[in-house]
């Protein structure tokens, strides 16, 4: 889908399209490249090493994020690791995700890497949250209380099924 851009002062001209992604859509789409060149060349690599390397490259991306950022990014990997240890860290469009049989069902996306005013836990499609027929399938972080903690795992335990 085109980004469009509006042109200020001319409350009635039509907004300007243009074709193409943002800087940071462009960064994500090279750090997915070089996520599947690292799985490409992992290929040989028992399960196992595979998983561990996959987690050291998560924990080196929180230790990359900028404080604010940093901090919930390790507690959510904590509590996601606690409340569903099947999940496998890894890394999807360069943000901390969690999969299970190679797909991602959860996923950290920090305040800066789109330059939002907040860090988001997102699920895909692969999430069991199911609920009627509309649910949220992303939350806003700006901190993480205990209760909000407790929320997040009862969401990850309810999503793995």
């Amino acid at each position: 889908m085109p980004h469009t851009k509006s042109s200020a002062g001319n409350s009635g001209a039509a907004a300007e399209q243009y074709d193409g992604f943002t800087a940071e859509e462009r960064a994500a789409m090279k750090e997915h490249a070089q996520e599947q060149k690292k799985a490409v060349a992992r290929r040989g690599s028992s399960r196992a090493e595979k998983e561990a390397a996959a987690e050291r490259d998560v924990l080196a991306k929180i230790a990359e994020m900028p404080d604010a950022d940093r901090v919930l990014a390790e507690r959510l990997h904590a509590i996601v690791k606690t409340a569903a240890p099947d999940l496998t860290p890894k890394l999807w469009y360069g943000m901390p995700a969690y999969a299970r049989d190679g797909k991602v069902l959860c996923h950290f996306q920090s305040a800066q890497k789109f330059k939002s005013r907040y860090a988001t836990l997102g699920f895909s499609d692969q999430a069991a949250l199911d609920d009627g027929a509309m649910w949220p399938t992303a939350y806003a972080l700006k901190e993480l209380t205990p209760a909000d903690e407790q929320r997040i795992s009862e969401l990850v335990k309810k999503a793995m099924g």
